[in-house]
Parts: C-alpha cells; sequence; structure tokens
C-alpha cells in the first residue's frame, strides 16, 4: 500500500496537516509513537491551563466576598484537580482520533525512522508514500547545569505528569512555561522562587509586559530573580538546594522540586537512517518557503523546524499550508501574523510587532493605550487594572500590532490579529459596533483611544 502524504508526528501540526491533506483528496497515513495531541494536548497547553483553570475558580472563591457570597473553608484537592486535567486531556485526545478517523486517515502507532525519500519504517512495517511531512515536535532542552539530573528536578512534561504537589517550588526560567508554573503554584500557596538568567522575565514579549508582570508576581509573593545564573543543583537536608548568582553575589534557595524550564529543542534524534542528510542545524531542520527540506519529497513544519515560533497554533497553520500546496492550491494562512498568549491572571498576549521592534526597523509609529479598568464587564467581574496597547504606523494608522494586560486577552487579541493581517486601520477597528457589556468593548476603545475620540477614557 502507498500514500500521497505520510504525515510524522500527531501533534497539532501533524494532526492538522494529516486532516487537511485528507480533506483536499490526498490518501494520507500519519504515524504517532505515543498518543495523538503531542506535547501541546498531552504534556503541555491543555493540562497547563486545566489545572490554571482550576486555580483561578479557586482564587475566585476565596474572594468572593466582595462579590456578596461566602464560602466558608475553601480548600483545594491537588490529586482531585489532576484527575480533572486528564479528563479533559482524554476528552480532546478522543475527538482528535475520532476526526482522524472520519476523515479516512489511516494510523499507525510506533517511533518512525525515514529510511529513504518515500520510505518510513515503523516497527517492522515500511510505509511508502509519495511525500513525507515531520510533525515532530519538540522537547525540554536542559542547559549544563550540575544537578539537573537530580531526583525532583523536572521538566514541564515531569511537573505535569503525576498528582504531586509541592509546597516549594524553584523554577530555573522566566519564560512563558516558567512564569505560568509560578502563577500555577502560587495561586495554590506554594513557595515559589523564579530565576531568568535574562534581564527580564517574558523577555520575548513587549517590555512593558514582563514589567507588569515582574510587579504582580512579587506583589503575590512570589521571589523572583532576574539576571541570576545557576551555578548547581544538589541534594541538602532542607530538600534540593539551587545555587544562583546575581550581580556577583552567590545565593541558595531550598525546595521540594526544581523546574528546568529553560526552553526546548527539536526532537528530532534518530528520526532519519545515516543516508538521509536534512542538513540539521543543531537538530532543528532547515526548510523553504514550501515546507520543503533539502531532500525532494520531504518537508517539515511545526517546532522541529529551524526558526519556527514554537506555538501549537503556528504548527497547525503551517501544515495546513504546507499540504494544501502539496494538492496543487494556494495557502489559505497568514504565516506572518502569530498571536501569542500567557495564561497568567490577568491574561497576557501580543501580536505583530512592538513598539521597540518597528523602532529598529526604521517604522514611524505612535501607539496608544486603553486602561481596561474601565470596561463595564470588568468592573462587574472584579478584573482590576490592565490596558490595551495598540501600535499602529504613524502615518497610515495601519494596526502594526498589539500588547494586551487584561481580562480575556486571550480572547481579545484574535481581532488585533485580524487587523494585523488585513492592513486594517484604527478607524477600521473603531468602525465595528461591539455589544454592550462585554470585555470586547475594550478593542473598540483602545482604537479610539489611538484616534483621541475614546468616551470611556480621558483623551491624551
Amino acid at each position: 500500500m502507498s500514500w500521497d502524504l505520510i504525515v510524522i508526528g500527531g501533534g497539532p501540526g501533524g494532526y492538522t496537516a494529516a486532516i487537511r491533506a485528507a480533506q483536499l483528496g490526498l490518501r494520507t497515513a500519519l504515524v504517532e509513537r505515543d498518543q495523538v495531541g503531542g506535547t501541546c494536548l498531552n504534556r503541555g497547553c491543555i493540562p497547563t491551563k486545566a489545572l490554571l483553570h482550576a486555580a483561578e475558580r479557586y482564587e475566585e472563591m476565596k474572594e468572593c466576598a466582595v462579590f456578596g457570597l461566602r464560602a466558608e473553608g475553601v480548600s483545594f484537592d491537588y490529586p482531585a484537580m489532576c484527575a480533572r486535567r486528564d479528563q479533559v486531556v482524554g476528552q480532546l485526545r478522543e475527538g482528535v482520533e475520532r476526526l482522524l478517523k472520519g476523515n479516512k486517515v489511516d494510523r499507525f502507532t510506533g517511533a518512525a525512522r525515514i529510511l529513504a525519500p518515500g520510505k518510513v519504517q515503523v516497527a517492522e512495517e515500511v510505509l511508502e508514500g509519495r511525500n513525507l511531512l515531520i510533525a515532530v515536535g519538540s522537547r525540554p532542552a536542559l542547559p549544563p547545569v550540575p544537578g539537573l539530573d537530580l531526583p525532583g528536578v523536572l521538566t514541564s512534561d515531569g511537573l505535569l505528569a503525576g498528582d504531586r504537589f509541592y509546597r516549594r517550588l524553584t523554577i530555573i526560567g522566566g519564560g512563558v512555561i516558567g512564569m505560568e508554573f509560578a502563577g500555577l503554584y502560587q495561586a495554590l500557596g506554594a513557595e515559589v522562587t523564579v530565576l531568568e538568567a535574562m534581564d527580564r522575565v517574558l523577555p520575548t514579549l513587549d517590555r512593558e509586559l514582563s514589567q507588569n508582570v515582574s510587579m504582580l508576581m512579587k506583589k503575590r509573593g512570589v521571589q523572583l530573580f532576574t539576571a541570576a545564573h545557576v551555578e548547581k543543583v544538589e541534594r541538602g537536608e532542607d530538600g534540593l538546594l539551587c545555587t544562583y548568582t546575581v550581580k556577583g553575589k552567590t545565593e541558595t534557595v531550598a525546595a521540594d522540586a526544581v523546574l528546568a524550564a529553560t526552553g526546548r529543542r527539536a526532537n528530532t534524534d534518530g528520526l532519519c537512517a545515516p543516508e538521509v542528510d536534512l542538513g540539521l542545524e543543531r537538530g532543528a531542520i532547515p526548510v523553504d518557503e514550501r515546507f520543503q527540506t533539502r531532500v525532494p519529497g520531504i518537508y517539515a513544519i511545526g517546532d522541529a523546524v529551524r526558526g519556527s515560533v514554537q506555538l501549537a497554533h503556528a504548527a497547525a497553520a503551517q501544515g495546513i499550508n504546507a499540504v494544501s500546496m502539496l494538492a496543487g492550491k494556494e495557502p489559505p494562512m497568514d504565516l506572518s501574523v502569530v498571536p501569542s498568549c500567557v495564561y497568567l491572571r490577568p491574561e497576557l498576549a501580543s501580536v505583530g510587532r512592538t513598539e521597540a521592534q518597528c523602532k529598529e526597523a526604521g517604522i514611524p509609529v505612535k501607539t496608544a493605550k486603553y486602561l481596561t479598568a474601565g470596561n463595564s464587564r470588568g468592573v462587574i467581574a472584579g478584573a482590576g487594572r490592565g490596558f490595551i496597547k495598540v501600535v499602529c504606523h504613524a502615518q497610515s494608522g495601519v494596526v502594526l500590532g498589539a500588547q494586551l494586560l487584561c481580562e480575556r486577552a486571550t480572547d481579545l487579541v484574535g481581532e488585533f490579529a485580524t487587523a494585523v493581517s488585513r492592513g486594517e486601520t484604527l478607524e477600521d477597528m473603531a468602525r465595528v459596533i461591539r455589544a454592550h457589556p462585554t470585555f470586547g468593548e475594550a478593542v473598540g476603545e483602545a482604537a479610539e483611544a489611538g484616534l483621541g475620540l475614546s468616551i470611556h477614557q480621558l483623551n491624551r
């Protein structure tokens, strides 16, 4: 049996590509060595957000008196939270399996090894396909710090694998993964320390967003150290001892567990036979604008691609474009506009260019900020302070990017993604009527603020 396309990897990029390929009439097979859904569904985005959602409800219950409600003896059951997490993951995974079956994608379970263009070995079977699409994703990357192999030193995979709650958690890395786990454990009352090597947490996001997160987390009791270089982790009488240096001063913090959240690397080890040279660069796969590797007939998408944005929705969009081109159609997705989200309280989201990036590129810009404390729905929900910052071209008013720190930011950013992708102006965004009272009104208010016409905020 032969296929038009064999997809290697069943994560968001892989299963999305396989389903779309089948919809476009390509005979498609999908190879996954574990369970479909990849890191995002099984060991990343979904289980983390399920736990964060529960922790947020827990915090709301403790704060319910402001709404005239009473809740006595509020507590949490972490194993029960994890059981709910696993139920959510299982439900979504079953949904993916049904979609693959319903679209007549042939499924193979096992580790794939590319023997040659068009040939993939899975266990004892060799599959043949006209084209191969690699979507193997990434795995946690560990820095060369002594002691990271000790029991109790975990990656995000390990921390999500069980149901044990750690009362003291040290996190190495203040990126998205590190800060979301910091938010989760802080909300549940743990002692949390974050050690970030860069000069600020969330270093890939807008500086104002990261500065506000730092202030909020510190206010909530998180011990947060930037420009902190971890020297070693060792076992001591008081648990795991993490030694780090800040501004030439060496300190040690004790914890029950250490989370190493220091980035991810392409999951390509052992993927290809020696005869198949994809020209890997530190494990990552170089591709062209059609996602083809240096080997004809072999394509790659997602986290394993050199320079790719390591986000599930980016991988899915790449997969749709790659198989669309294979089917002789125009790629439908705009890959230049990829929103990113951080699930803290309040949420963070960003899309397009920041003000600093525009200035570096020599683009004349102006920014507008709407303070979401004035949003009616936010006041009803007790959302507190927050803001939406819009970056637009100084002359044309075309929206170039947006940064949000507010309630429902991860949902609201979609409107700005649409605006950036379509080249909309502030006037275009302000023209739309949005229902009242909703969080979505803040999008229109932000656009009006950029025009100096905000009704519910003093214009500056």
